[in-house]
């Protein structure tokens, strides 16, 4: 996430996001986090279900829907100073559901809900999710808990700097140049890629970078589900194997 460069603190506050430094942080990295053990054994069989069709398929690149609906309505997940920003946030979500959902509703119809409201919507988190999943996933990037990690070792080596297809870059405004925003996330989208390359060239050691692939994505549905202390990530179906995941480990391709 990027802040906003405004000189006006106001507009600073509305527009800005927040940037957590806490990547690969154990619970606190709230962006992106592996499953839990701890987690998997409240499931039920419904949650089980739900959680591994969302986040051990393609589907986990609309996940960033579960993060919103399970976090930004939960005021009990913020800090007292965080719960202002936030009751603004959500008043701006109410005025909408109240007043710009039925108000496109009236003048466009239930299809016009869908053309101008779910389609942008469902497209905003598609764009949103595979961007943090690719940033925030690989075999070897561990998450470790506070009493292990180091903030300037994760700033570095804790998320992907991944090369998309030219115009993908030019209409994302280099997001996927992604490590530099880590070291300071005020750095402007315009100085992105010179902040990159002079990280690379003093700590270009401690860096991952790599190419969008398919085999890549493949590995991140389908293999890089719960958190594991020695192997970082194992998949739902370790310890049994699911039908679920063995299909799609023959059917998604490695390249296209």
């Amino acid at each position: 996430m990027y802040t906003i460069q405004s000189t006006n603190p106001c507009v600073s506050s509305l527009c800005g996001v927040i940037h957590l430094p806490c990547v690969s942080r154990l619970v606190e990295d709230t962006a992106w986090h592996p499953v839990m053990r701890t987690e998997i054994e409240k499931w039920g069989p419904v949650q089980s279900t739900l959680y591994k069709t969302f986040l051990g398929s393609p589907l986990k690149l609309w996940a960033s829907v579960g993060h919103w609906w399970i976090w930004h309505f939960d005021l009990s997940k913020y800090t007292e100073k965080q719960r202002p920003r936030v009751l603004v946030s959500l008043a701006a979500v109410a005025a909408f559901a109240f007043i710009g959902l039925p108000t496109i509703a009236h003048y466009s119809g239930l299809l016009g809900v869908v053309k101008y409201w779910l389609m942008p919507w469902l497209g905003y988190h598609f764009w949103m999710s595979t961007f943090t999943v690719v940033h925030h996933t690989a075999p070897h990037i561990p998450f470790k808990p506070a009493s292990e990690w180091n903030a300037a070792k994760a700033q570095l080596s804790g998320t992907v700097h991944c090369e998309y297809p030219r115009w993908v870059e030019f209409l994302c405004h280099d997001i996927s140049v992604h490590v530099p925003h880590h070291v300071n996330s005020k750095i402007p989208w315009y100085n992105l890629r010179a902040a990159h390359d002079s990280l690379m060239k003093n700590w270009g050691e401690y860096m991952t970078s790599c190419t969008f692939n398919w085999r890549m994505m493949k590995t991140i549905f389908t293999e890089l589900h719960v958190y594991d202390d020695k192997k970082n990530y194992v998949p739902f179906d370790q310890e049994k194997p699911e039908p679920f995941f063995e299909v799609q480990r023959k059917v998604i391709p490695n390249s296209v």
